[in-house]
């Protein structure tokens, strides 16, 4: 068995690099310009790929060269903080006896690989003795399987909104319905793009292993489908509870508005009932009688029963 080689790079950059027979591996976490500057040294990296490594805003792309290839990546990784889903940038650069991974080191399967093939011999030998494009698919299979349980986490909250949208104590719903929307939306950008890029790559990269990828591609390709298609069913469902939830919000106005409407249209006629009889001028027989608020809350409550008797003939209450 060859013994792999693992060394730390200058003490001042953060790249670590492993090497299995002929593959070397080369993991940058927290990329700069120092570190580009020392891959533009010892690789033969054309210059506008080593800038968008620095970019925050490079799309999902394959560049293809004579010697090697430059690949962009974005996973979704989920903030707790902040409570949505942003994305995360993968740059790899790819060559028959090298593969290179800058990233941010938010995304743990990567870190977590990356550790495994330092310290486990088999998970060495399985990930490094087919070439570095099946390590490629080592990579990106693994970060596209993390995809899941951000879609599970999602699928889990909305049930939960669903559970809550017919609760009329609970506050707050509407906010949870706006940040699932914007987790979704946010999930469907960062994967739109990867699909083509996914989709394309196992042509480009078959010179770089020693084994058919066709079918471990295309397995990871209706991974990424089952992704979207998620997405796309999550995106009708908020949009659906939305819509309910807006409904019932309409309707417990409405309620509301009703009950109201008809308490201000029963106390009407006695506010001028009491008006009336609340004016300094003599009423006939109530004008010096001493049951005279008696007569009128008499009056009031036939008002009120006649009232109530015509809504409810009417069925409005």
């Amino acid at each position: 068995m060859t013994t792999p080689q693992v060394r730390k790079e200058e003490e001042q950059l953060n790249i670590e690099s492993l090497t299995w027979g002929d593959l070397t591996w080369v993991n940058i976490e927290g990329p700069t310009e120092r570190e580009t500057e020392y891959l533009a040294q010892n690789y033969p990296f054309h210059p506008l790929d080593l800038d968008d490594c620095l970019s925050r805003i490079q799309r999902p792309k394959i560049d293809e060269y004579k010697d090697y290839l430059f690949l962009v990546f974005h996973f979704p990784i989920f903030n707790k903080e902040a409570r949505v889903t942003t994305r995360s940038q993968v740059s790899v650069f790819i060559g028959e006896r090298y593969i290179i991974t800058l990233h941010k080191g938010e995304l743990k399967p990567l870190v977590k690989l990356f550790r495994e093939c330092q310290i486990d011999d088999e998970s060495r030998q399985e990930n490094f003795s087919q070439g570095s494009g099946y390590l490629l698919y080592r990579i990106i299979d693994r970060l596209v399987d993390y995809c899941l349980p951000i879609l599970n986490k999602i699928g889990s909250n909305i049930e939960d909104i669903e559970d809550d949208i017919f609760s009329s104590g609970v506050r707050g719903t509407v906010r949870e319905i706006s940040t699932l929307r914007r987790d979704v939306i946010s999930f469907r950008r960062t994967i739109w793009p990867m699909r083509a890029v996914i989709g394309s790559l196992e042509p480009k990269i078959r010179r770089l292993t020693k084994m058919d990828l066709v079918v471990y591609f295309g397995d990871m390709v209706d991974h990424v489908d089952k992704i979207w298609d998620g997405l796309d069913e999550y995106k009708e469902i908020i949009e659906g509870l939305n819509d309910t939830y807006d409904s019932l919000a309409s309707n417990r106005t409405n309620e509301v508005m009703r009950i109201l409407t008809i308490i201000a249209t029963v106390l009407l006629p006695i506010t001028v009932i009491a008006s009336i009889f609340g004016m300094n001028i003599p009423l006939g027989p109530f004008g010096d009688s001493s049951l005279s608020f008696l007569y009128v809350f008499l009056i009031c409550l036939v008002i009120i029963g006649l009232m109530l008797y015509f809504f409810r003939r009417q069925r409005w209450i």
